[in-house]
C-alpha cells in the first residue's frame, strides 16, 4: 500500500461518490425510483471494481483504503436516509445502521490516534456492506404487483441478512479495536 493519490482505483472511487447528490436527486426531488435504482446500481458496481483495478494494477493505496469504506457508508446512510423519508421503510433501521457507524467512526479514530492502524475489512464486513447496498436498490423499485413484488421479498431479505452483519462486524471490530487500544497503552 502507499500513498499514492492519482491512481485510476481512486478516480473510480470519486465517480461513484458523485452518484450520491444524484441519486438523492433523482429519488427524493424527481421521484425517480427506476432511475434512483440505476444510479445505486452503479454504485454498488464500481464499488466492487475500484477494489479489482487496484490489486490488478498494484495501485493499492492508503487512500482508496480509507475513501473506499467512506463512500460505501456514505452510500448506505443516502440511501436508508432517503427510504425512510419516503416511508418506504422504517426509521429504526436508520437509527441501527447509524449508531453502528458513529460507534465504528469513533473506535477507529480513537484506535489510530493511539496505534496509528486502521481495521483491515474482513470478509463478513464485506458481505454486510454488499448485503445493504443491493437490499435499498432493491426496496426503491419494490411494489405490489409482478416484479416490484419480487425486488421487495429480495430487498427485505438482504436488509436483514445486512443489518444482522453489519451489526455483527461492528461487534468484531470492537474487541479488535479495543484489544489494539489495549495493547497500545501497556
Amino acid at each position: 500500500m502507499d500513498d499514492r493519490i492519482l491512481t485510476i482505483p481512486n478516480g473510480i472511487t470519486l465517480l461513484r461518490a458523485l452518484g450520491i447528490p444524484i441519486f438523492l436527486y433523482l429519488y427524493l426531488h424527481s421521484h425517480l425510483a427506476g432511475w434512483s435504482f440505476f444510479v445505486l446500481g452503479c454504485g454498488a458496481a464500481t464499488d466492487y471494481l475500484d477494489g479489482k483495478v487496484a490489486r490488478a494494477l498494484n495501485q493499492v493505496s492508503n487512500l482508496g483504503a480509507k475513501l473506499d469504506p467512506a463512500i460505501d457508508r456514505a452510500y448506505i446512510a443516502a440511501t436508508v436516509i432517503a427510504l425512510a423519508v419516503r416511508s418506504a421503510i422504517p426509521w429504526w433501521i436508520v437509527l441501527v445502521l447509524l449508531a453502528r457507524d458513529l460507534w465504528m467512526a469513533l473506535l477507529l479514530f480513537l484506535m489510530n490516534s493511539r496505534t496509528g492502524e486502521v481495521f483491515e475489512v474482513t470478509f463478513l464486513g464485506k458481505a454486510a456492506t454488499f448485503n445493504l447496498l443491493y437490499a435499498f436498490p432493491l426496496l426503491l423499485v419494490a411494489g405490489p404487483r409482478g416484479i416490484g413484488d419480487w425486488c421487495g421479498i429480495f430487498g427485505w431479505a438482504f436488509v436483514i441478512w445486512g443489518l444482522c452483519l453489519y451489526v455483527l462486524t461492528g461487534i468484531h471490530y470492537s474487541f479488535i479495536g479495543v484489544q489494539k487500544i489495549r495493547s497500545a497503552r501497556g
